[in-house]
């Protein structure tokens, strides 16, 4: 009797255990959605856009349940509702360009403004994963590298309904499928040095501590937008505080 109530004992710590290192997965993948549609979309000097993270209450879940829920589910415990640029993807990126072109020079600019945020979008489903994917290999010592955290690796960090998405959107860039593999391959290097870039880095930690601190069931754009931009400029100071002390 005493030996199994010592054995379940163990048995629900470490399953607490394993649900709260969960949380944080997930939080660290929903603050790099979250960095990547406001900071990366930022930087590619795109409109503003709404968007908010979104926690599936799982009140009435046992602690013990919610592993299996999330592997049924992929990643339905949270979410990042809104921030695509691109709501309605066209049959065909090429036809599209012809048919804007062909009427005017000046929609060529309309064009362009399309393709960056075209590869914004995709960029920005991939930096969840990747961030998920750093927060683990920094936890764990080792090496974040695109060697070892590689495309087909996202599917080990949530990234399974990512990648799922942005295949939805190469099948508009192009019906060649070597097109597509290099454009993917071309937006994961820029998804992934954007997670490893020490300033949205902080940023990303910062949004997802909060994360796994306030423990809401929604968090708000202008919340998530003025915690970002906090982070970035506190961090770019110290830099700069940092380079004046050497230089001084």
């Amino acid at each position: 009797m005493v030996l199994n109530m010592k054995r379940n004992k163990i048995i629900e710590a470490h399953s607490h255990d394993k649900l709260t290192e969960h949380k944080k997965r997930v939080a660290f993948h929903e603050a790099g959605h979250a960095a990547g549609i406001h900071l990366n979309n930022k930087t590619r000097q795109l409109p503003p856009i709404f968007f908010k993270i979104i926690f599936k209450d799982m009140g009435g879940v046992a602690e013990t349940d919610v592993m299996s829920y999330q592997a049924a589910h992929d990643d339905c415990i949270a979410r990042v509702e809104g921030g695509r640029l691109i709501e309605s993807l066209p049959p065909s990126i090429d036809s599209l360009v012809r048919e804007l072109t062909k009427h005017s020079d000046a929609m060529i600019q309309l064009v362009n403004d399309y393709m960056v945020a075209f590869e914004a979008d995709i960029i920005n489903l991939l930096i969840g994963p990747l961030a998920e994917a750093k927060y683990v290999a920094d936890t764990d010592d080792e090496l974040f590298n695109r060697q070892l955290v590689n495309l087909n690796a996202l599917k080990n960090y949530g990234g399974s309904s990512d990648l799922a998405l942005a295949n939805e959107y190469l099948q508009s860039f192009s019906a060649d499928e070597q097109q597509r593999d290099e454009k993917l391959d071309e937006l994961f290097t820029v998804a992934f040095d954007f997670v490893n870039n020490d300033v949205n880095w902080a940023a990303i930690n910062k949004l997802a501590n909060y994360i796994l601190d306030d423990n809401k069931n929604i968090i708000g754009c202008e919340e998530i937008v003025s915690m970002l931009d906090e982070s970035v400029d506190h961090f770019q100071n110290r830099r700069k505080r940092a380079r004046l002390r050497q230089n001084g």
